[in-house]
């Protein structure tokens, strides 16, 4: 397994830009963006790489082994020894669409041989949860699937997806990885903490939230932000909402809020939303989101056999980088340290993370987390 990287800063003169690339005649390139370079760069690509499998999406910050970049595309050639990849897309016909679509994506791909799936999504009108049932139904439980949803800076507003024919901005994307010779490591972990008591589900719909012990959650949530409510929806990103069982014990999934509906005093928020648990607000520090980047990657080494040269797929969540704000970099040098230099780091902040739970294969959607697959060959 071979793999190069590039990071665009503009549209001018992307032949001689991409040509390193070129000489390794890849079988999947990963492309993380800004919309409009994401948007620019799509028909080159197809031009200079025609039988290469090209998904990516649109960001809120850009992940290469230089650290975190905005405004950038970042460009990933791999070249296996001795994997074959299909690539499977549909549209998204709006949240209420987001199962069947999740059951179009893993009708596509052959089951024969298949080891592991990333997917890429759309990352404002979709619910993330069920889009993972929908595949899981039609794959089985023993696939394991990573990804996640694309972002916009922090807008919430439009998302984009590239696939094999251009950038769209109501589409999923997903890659089927096969063969035996393929080594394939997830790890996921957050570094949130919570405050406040545990709330009470007491109305949802879905991923909407109604009513948290009885009164609208909008208004529960605006008592517990103070000033903070002020700029919500935006807001929402630095206080998201910790899932707790109906026994009271947190589940280990947190959700971030997408939206607000003034009128019905709801909360839409990135995931599905248990109807008979809590949640509970979240908040966190700069040094514990770090620590908490490093521990997903180690859980992601822990899974390795024999740690070798391959490639580190970073998502985390846009909540965590308006978190750090200029320390940002923290948690990419923290996964860097812990895999060496062998590993090449790409990824993207996003609108939601995929992946399962560490040394589990029950995939879920997450919010708030460093989500991390390694890839390499044997």
């Amino acid at each position: 397994m071979q793999v190069t990287q590039v990071i665009l800063d503009n549209c001018h003169q992307l032949v001689n830009d991409l040509a390193p690339l070129s000489a390794l005649d890849p079988h999947l390139l990963l492309v993380f963006g800004s919309a409009d370079l994401l948007q620019g760069v799509g028909g080159p690509l197809k031009s200079l790489f025609p039988s290469a499998i090209r998904v990516g999406c649109s960001t809120a910050g850009e992940i290469s082994a230089w650290g975190v970049s905005d405004g950038t595309c970042v460009v990933t050639a791999i070249r296996f020894e001795a994997t074959p990849l299909v690539e499977s897309s549909t549209r998204l016909q709006g949240m209420a669409d987001s199962f069947s679509a999740g059951q179009r994506l893993g009708r596509q791909l052959p089951l024969a041989g298949l080891r592991d799936v990333f997917i890429l999504g759309q990352g404002v009108a979709i619910d993330g949860s069920a889009l993972i049932a929908g595949m899981t139904e039609v794959l089985g439980t023993a696939i394991q699937i990573t990804g996640g949803l694309a972002g916009d800076a922090a807008a919430f507003k439009e998302t984009w997806v590239l696939n094999a024919s251009g950038v769209h901005n109501d589409r999923l994307v997903c890659v089927g990885l096969y063969g035996d010779r393929l080594v394939f490591s997830h790890g996921s972990f957050g570094g949130w903490s919570p405050f406040g008591p545990a709330r009470k589900v007491t109305r949802c719909e879905g991923n909407v939230l109604f009513e948290l012990d009885g009164w609208p959650a909008l208004e529960v949530y605006r008592r517990y932000l103070g000033d903070h409510a002020k700029v919500l929806p935006a807001s929402g990103l630095l206080f998201p909402f910790a899932m707790v069982g109906s026994d009271r014990n947190e589940v280990g999934l947190i959700r971030t809020i997408l939206g607000m509906d003034e009128a019905a005093g709801s909360l839409t928020l990135a995931g599905d939303i248990d109807p008979d648990g809590y949640l509970r607000l979240m908040h966190a520090s700069t040094d514990a989101l770090v620590s908490g980047a490093e521990s997903a990657a180690q859980a992601a080494k822990a899974m390795l056999e024999a740690p070798g040269p391959g490639l580190a797929l970073l998502v985390s969540c846009v909540g965590r980088k308006l978190v750090m704000g200029g320390r940002v970099d923290e948690e990419v040098e923290a996964v860097g340290d812990v895999f060496g230099r062998g590993a090449v780091l790409a990824g993207f902040y996003s609108n939601g993370e995929i992946s399962p739970f560490a040394n589990n294969t029950v995939c879920k959607l997450h919010n708030q987390t460093m989500t991390i697959t390694y890839l390499t060959e044997r």
